[in-house]
């Protein structure tokens, strides 16, 4: 059996949905089992459908408004380059209402639907296939995966956007009596899901460097300071996946494929710029393509 997994990384989803591109189309990959995590929750259902011109359009063209109905963040352009800071009026109005995120998402929700139709899901379930969404019960403390199996059109759709709400600074869901936030809390390489699933070899889009090499600028506010502490956290949970994955791996011998991003695409993966995520999608596809040049040549 083989597997595609694509980690959580915002908005370098878009590089992630090149390399997919180029697996499927080009390399001609079939997969019984498909898990994202955030943004690759949001990619895997179009995938597994064969979907690409379709997700291509819709991840490349989408942006802060299709997302959020309380944006946090103010992005100001100087001189080409891009400035992220605290929106004080929309967080300062959100403590007035008494919520416990500085912004909301559920225009997230709106648009998952509209793009994701009711067909669609019914098409997707009769496949031979199995499409997981990783999202993290904050209650429990734990990961918890959703198999399209299990899920009615809404409860799916649903389960996708909260693999996607990056809290505090989009919405927090409660559901079944539990609050839930974004998959890659708990699991942003979901490497050993796709194993204790049954996969023999997995393809494993992975949206970080696998060395860093850039020494990293530490937030000059104490909103961009709690981003990039965030960001160094999530980094850690990344780390710890990828060697429980191989450990694993090698344990049960399957087959890993690491699609790493071969230099480092953004500080700040909450802003989704059209243009930028055209060129990261066009990055991820020559990627995959050098790689797999590569791969052939050393067999």
């Amino acid at each position: 059996m083989r597997a595609l997994v694509i980690s959580g990384g915002g908005s370098k989803g878009a590089f992630a949905g090149g390399v997919a591109e180029y697996l499927l189309e080009i390399e001609k990959n079939k997969y019984d089992i498909f898990i994202g995590t955030s943004t690759g929750s949001l990619l895997i259902p179009h995938l597994a459908l064969g979907n690409l011109s379709k997700i291509k359009r819709i991840y490349t063209n989408v942006d802060m408004t299709k997302i959020f109905d309380v944006n946090p963040f103010l992005v100001k352009n100087k001189n080409g380059i891009e400035f992220v800071s605290i929106n004080h009026f929309n967080v300062i109005w959100q403590f007035i209402k008494g919520k416990r995120t500085f912004g909301e998402s559920k225009k997230l929700l709106t648009y998952i639907k509209r793009n994701f139709k009711i067909a669609e899901f019914e098409n997707l379930k009769t496949l031979n296939m199995d499409v997981v969404i990783t999202v993290t019960n904050l209650s429990k403390n734990e990961a918890e995966y959703k198999s399209i199996h299990d899920c009615t059109y809404d409860e799916f759709c649903e389960w996708i956007w909260i693999s996607s709400n990056y809290i505090p600074f989009m919405s927090l869901v409660t559901k079944n009596n539990d609050e839930y936030g974004d998959g890659g809390f708990s699991s942003l390489v979901p490497i050993r899901e796709a194993i204790t699933r049954g996969a023999t070899e997995i393809d494993v889009v992975i949206l970080e460097t696998e060395i860093n090499l850039e020494k990293a600028v530490v937030g000059k506010n104490p909103f961009s300071l709690m981003i990039d502490l965030f960001r160094i956290a999530l980094n850690q949970v990344e780390k710890h996946d990828i060697a429980i994955g191989k450990l694993m791996a090698n344990n049960k011998n399957v087959k890993l494929n690491l699609y790493y991003t071969p230099t480092k695409l953004t500080n700040n993966a909450l802003i989704f710029n059209k243009k930028v995520m055209k060129e990261w999608w066009k990055q991820g596809y020559e990627y995959a393509l050098n790689k797999s040049e590569i791969m052939s040549d050393n067999r």
